[in-house]
C-alpha cells in the first residue's frame, strides 16, 4: 500500500489493459526512525551505501495479500524533505486495495479528502526474481513514476529501495512495512541524500476497516 502522495515519491506506487487500466485509474511498500526528527544517524556500510540499503531483498508472491480491503491510515509528512526541517503535517486518508492477477499484481488507491487529492500504487511480483516492484501515480500529475522500489517481506517486515532523484538531487529511497497484527500495520518513507543516513519525510499508520462503508467498486467513497 503506500505514500508518498501529492508530488512526493511515496513509491507506495499501477497500470495495465482492459478492466485491470480501469481499475488503476480509480486508484497506492521496520525500520523507524532512531531519533524524533526522523533521521538516523547509523554510520555508512562498507560499500558506501546507507545501512540496510539493497536492490536484492526477495519475497513471496502473497506478499500482500494482507492488505486487501479497506484501510484507515493516519498520515504523518515532512512539509519539505532533504533540508533538515522539524515541521510535520498530519492528515487522514482511506485506502482500498484490490489483487489481480491471482495476486501477482495488486492496485491500491489512497484518497486524502482534507488533501483534495488520491495516489494510485501499483505492485508487481517477478516470480523468477522472487521480487516486488511499486510504482506510484499521483492525481496531481497523473504520471507514473518510472522507478520502482523494488524487495520483499521476511516474516511481518517488508523492505523495499531503489536509487532515484528528487528535485534533481540523487537520492536512496527506502519504503518499510511493518504488520502489527490482523488489523494494524505501519508504512515508512525514508530517503538518503548522503548515502550515510536516511531521514524518514513520511509514515502511516493503518488501521483494517469496513469496505462495505468505505470503498466503492474498489475505491475510496468520496
Amino acid at each position: 500500500m503506500g505514500p508518498p502522495l501529492i508530488g512526493v515519491k511515496m513509491k507506495m506506487k499501477a497500470i495495465g489493459p482492459g478492466n485491470f487500466a480501469a481499475a488503476s485509474l480509480a486508484a497506492l511498500g521496520l525500520m523507524c526512525a532512531a531519533a524524533v526528527d526522523g533521521t538516523e544517524t547509523i554510520a555508512a556500510s562498507p560499500a558506501g551505501t546507507p545501512p540496510g540499503y539493497s536492490t536484492s531483498r526477495t519475497g513471496s508472491a502473497h506478499d500482500f495479500d494482507y492488505f486487501v480491503g479497506a484501510w484507515m491510515t493516519h498520515q504523518h509528512r515532512l512539509r519539505a524533505r532533504g533540508v533538515d526541517s522539524r515541521d510535520w503535517e498530519d492528515f487522514p486518508a482511506t485506502l482500498c486495495m484490490t489483487l489481480y492477477l491471482d495476486g501477482m499484481a495488486t492496485v491500491d488507491e489512497l484518497y486524502m479528502p482534507t488533501k483534495s487529492t488520491a495516489g494510485l500504487t501499483l505492485r508487481t511480483f517477478d516470480p523468477e526474481k522472487r521480487q516486488w516492484s511499486i510504482y506510484w501515480v499521483s492525481s496531481a500529475t497523473g504520471r507514473l513514476d518510472p522507478v520502482p522500489v523494488v524487495g520483499g517481506f521476511q516474516g511481518n517486515r517488508g523492505e523495499f529501495y531503489a536509487a532515484d532523484r528528487d528535485n534533481g538531487r540523487a537520492v536512496k529511497v527506502r519504503y518499510i512495512w511493518d504488520i502489527r497484527d490482523h488489523d494494524h500495520a505501519r508504512w515508512e518513507q525514508a530517503f538518503s541524500y548522503d548515502d550515510r543516513t536516511w531521514e524518514t519525510n513520511w509514515s502511516a499508520d493503518f488501521e483494517r476497516g469496513d469496505a462495505a462503508k468505505l470503498c466503492a467498486n474498489g475505491r475510496p467513497r468520496r
